[in-house]
């Protein structure tokens, strides 16, 4: 931690430092006096669009059109930079502009909304365009969630090709990425690693999902840019950029959905005036159990957030700083499954003085309030972020990041507010680069990030051990366009040192100087090197070729390395294993995008070598039925160990989205996504590798209709087929997996912006309904699947979430 001190000291001084040169350069230097201005009409008409944005990316800076159409960014470095010009209703459009003294630039945004070729900031040293990245990357905008049903930040994204969820319940999902997750899988939120245990099965990701303008979702190893863990891919959930200068704006927002008689609030506010930007929002969110065909209301599923964030920034010549702080803080229950001889749920209660089970009534499943099990997560982050502009057209950024984790566990009818298991981690994260001047053409960034961790452990069940980490990465990546051809690479080298705590029990499970060892104390240290090297070739305006190969890096998390306690979300009792070695990834990506005004074809293969691949399986004993593990509080719970094989993993993604003509407010999109993973050396079930999820059909038909008429305006209508095939390909071996049935689900919705006689918004609605078939069936990936059998019905598990209805009011508020 010292040296973490010194290392951070350093960097704010030379940051310090070098802020007198840069206020040094006055605006006739020239550097930091540049602007850029002009036009954004539409295409066809060549109308005005006022309320464009015009934004740069790397600068944090951007502007809105005027009701002429015209918008003006001052106070800019000399340089190429990335534009995005976006509207409601419109293609997104995206220009590298060279800024130099006054430069003038207009822009013509397309109505066709297949024409798609968006700014992305994941993966990449620079903000670039969709079509320059070598690797597969994925844009949801905030409008397209607003259109969707969802009850968590991963659940509105669970439909894009490539990428699933592992849930425990509506409340739980974790991103799967080419079926890998865990920390396999790097969420990025306010430009910082999230950290929150999430190597746990139950613990989903603490973001709120108002909060978000985009998510930017990158297909395979990123380890490059974010280090160890990123081995699948990145979520980067990217908030909302600060407004323009001189606009203060607010929204307010609800939803309701039937199924679990979920109501979620939320209200924002920003504004900008003269540079120095800032915001605030707040969401609250509750849920009662849902329901299904095949058991009724599920007991405990139920849950309730309040989460609140602020954000204060200053954009000037010599660059920006900002700060935010964001509070994540949830209470849900943990579906056990458990019912009596009548095939009804039961609850633990307090029956004077002793703890009992009784079956669940109809009111207790329409209650909001909670009961055990259950957990409870405070999730605390304050991000600040700086970018110093140099004279020489380089830039200096410094992002440093605190994360305070409490998540605790209640099962105790008799002690519901006393935790059982109470992990509190903190980290302290820590990102400085260095954007080089452009030199003949070629973009190029080094750094150094990581992170220091510290995690405590106390309550009554003790599943972790106590650890302190340190974790430190040095980089370089760089990329340069040829014309028609974008060449982009780099190389990193990772290091990163774990020192776990012994933790000593007396004869009644209590902390002790002395007694039996539930956890010893060890240390490993991990280091590796990442590197990768990618292509685009735009063959023609329609065409583009994409190839990269990639070699990334991941050491084995504290639960899988020391793990030795019943894990309640998950019915296992699981076992670490201190010999596991880092998981090496050696990945190669093609493919191809085909574009007109028409149609659009996107298809993505993909081959992953992994030494080393580590996965739990359940434990039996000599008589080949589960082991259960000699603890007083294992009863019930099979045991589950970590091992590691060496695996393959490929599949693929298609996309086809006609946009026929003349009908060219329809549109009829179809992805299918696939992953095989197996081990090497392996016979029988010990060949599928576990949690690979099913293949997927999505199929949609959807009218857009930009102008309606009346009060309505970017209106939409559609109906989409979600077909999710068998899983057959399970590691059935041990009882650790199996097989999941293949269904179809029907999803529908409808919406519209209404606008006044002045072409203002007022408010915009949507109406939505999931699985209308009221389908009963469950996701391969769901955990709840693994839930005890109903004795009357012989059904294993639980069931997924059935019929919802959903309606969406937002109403934005335009203060100046």
């Amino acid at each position: 931690m010292h040296y973490l001190r010194v290392f951070i000291l350093g960097l704010m001084g030379a940051l310090l430092l070098l802020q007198p040169a840069a206020y040094a350069i006055t605006p006739e230097d020239g550097t930091f006096s540049n602007v850029l201005t002009g036009k954004v009409t539409d295409k066809v008409t060549h109308t005005v669009i006022p309320g464009a944005t015009v934004y740069l990316p790397d600068l944090h800076v951007g502007a809105a059109a005027d009701a002429q159409g015209n918008y003006t960014i001052k106070n800019l470095p000399k340089g190429k930079y990335i534009v995005e010009v976006h509207s409601m209703g419109y293609a997104a459009y995206t220009e590298t502009v060279n800024v130099n003294g006054t430069t003038t630039k207009d822009f013509e945004l397309t109505e066709t909304l297949i024409e798609k070729n968006e700014v992305v900031i994941t993966g990449a040293n620079l903000a670039t365009s969709v079509k320059k990245t070598p690797t597969p990357i994925s844009i949801i905008r905030r409008d397209v969630l607003d259109q969707s049903i969802s009850t968590n930040i991963i659940d509105a994204i669970a439909k894009v090709p490539g990428v699933s969820q592992l849930s425990t319940g509506p409340a739980i999902s974790k991103p799967f990425i080419r079926g890998l997750g865990y920390n396999r899988v790097v969420v990025v939120s306010d430009g910082t690693r999230q950290e929150g245990q999430q190597w746990g099965d139950e613990h989903g990701i603490e973001v709120d999902d108002y909060n978000v303008s985009k998510i930017e979702i990158l297909k395979g190893p990123a380890s490059l840019v974010y280090g160890s863990d990123a081995l699948a891919g990145v979520v980067n959930i990217v908030p909302p950029a600060p407004l323009p200068q001189g606009k203060i704006k607010g929204n307010v927002e609800a939803n309701y959905q039937t199924n679990n008689g979920l109501m979620a609030y939320h209200a924002d506010i920003a504004g900008n005036n003269n540079g120095f930007s800032w915001g605030a929002y707040i969401t609250q969110k509750q849920a009662h159990d849902y329901k299904n065909k095949y058991d009724g209301y599920v007991f405990n599923s139920r849950f309730n957030n309040t989460n609140y964030g602020a954000n204060i920034g200053i954009n000037k010549q010599w660059g920006f700083s900002r700060l935010s702080f964001t509070s994540f803080n949830q209470h849900l229950g943990l579906v056990e499954g458990e019912r009596n001889e009548e095939g009804r749920f039961i609850k633990p209660i307090n029956d004077n003085g002793n703890a009992e089970e009784v079956p669940v009534t109809d009111s207790d499943n329409k209650s909001y309030s909670m009961t055990v099990p259950k957990q409870q997560i405070n999730h605390q982050k304050l991000v600040w972020d700086n970018s110093l502009y140099l004279h020489n057209g380089g830039r200096i950024g410094l992002t440093l990041g605190y994360q305070w984790n409490n998540r605790r566990e209640f099962g105790d009818p008799l002690h519901p507010d006393e935790p059982e298991l109470w992990l509190k981690l903190q980290t302290f994260n820590y990102a400085a680069k260095y954007y080089l001047p452009e030199m003949n053409g070629w973009q190029t960034t080094v750094g150094v990030n990581g992170m220091q961790q510290k995690n405590e452990i106390s309550g009554e069940e003790f599943l972790i051990p106590a650890y302190n980490l340190f974790d430190i990465g040095a980089f370089a990546v760089t990329s340069k366009t040829f014309n028609k051809l974008t060449l982009s690479g780099g190389v990193r080298f990772d290091s990163r040192s774990l020192r776990s705590k012994s933790l000593l029990l007396d004869a009644d499970g209590k902390p002790a100087a002395s007694g039996e060892a539930k956890f010893d104390a060890f240390s490993r240290n991990f280091s590796n090197v990442s590197g990768s090297v990618g292509l685009s070739y735009e063959v023609s305006d329609r065409v583009v070729l994409k190839l990269n190969a990639a070699r990334g890096f991941r050491a084995p998390n504290i639960s899988e390395l020391a793990a030795n306690g019943v894990h309640e979300g998950t019915i296992k009792y699981e076992y670490g294993n201190q010999e596991l070695k880092p998981e090496v990834s050696t990945q190669i990506d093609g493919g191809v995008e085909f574009n007109t005004q028409h149609v659009s074809l996107t298809a993505n293969v993909f081959y992953n070598h992994i030494n080393n691949f580590i996965f739990s399986r359940k434990l039996v004993n000599a008589a080949g039925t589960d082991s259960i593990p000699a603890d007083d509080n294992a009863e019930g719970f099979a045991a589950f160990k970590y091992q590691q094989a060496n695996a393959n993993l490929y599949g693929g993604e298609l996309m086809l989205d006609i946009h026929p003509h003349p009908i060219d407010w329809l549109h009829f999109e179809n992805t299918l996504s696939y992953v095989r993973g197996t081990a090497l050396n392996a016979t029988d079930s010990t060949k599928n590798l576990p949690s690979i999820p099913a293949a997927r059909w999505l199929s949609e038909l959807k009218g857009k209709f930009k102008k309606v008429g009346g009060p309505l305006r970017n209106a939409y209508v559609g109906v989409q087929m979600d077909m999710n095939f068998a899983q057959n390909d399970v590691f059935s071996a041990y009882q650790t997996e199996t097989p999941t049935g293949s269904y179809t689900l029907l999803n529908a919705g409808l919406g519209s912006e209404f606008v006044n006689k002045h072409n203002k918004t007022l408010f915009s609605l949507h109406f939505a309904v999931n699985n209308i078939g009221d389908v009963a069936y469950q996701n391969h990936l769901s955990r709840l699947k693994y839930a005890p059998v109903n004795e009357v019905t012989g059904r294993n598990g639980v069931f997924n979430v059935g019929r919802n209805f959903s309606v969406k009011l937002a109403i934005p508020i335009d203060f100046k």
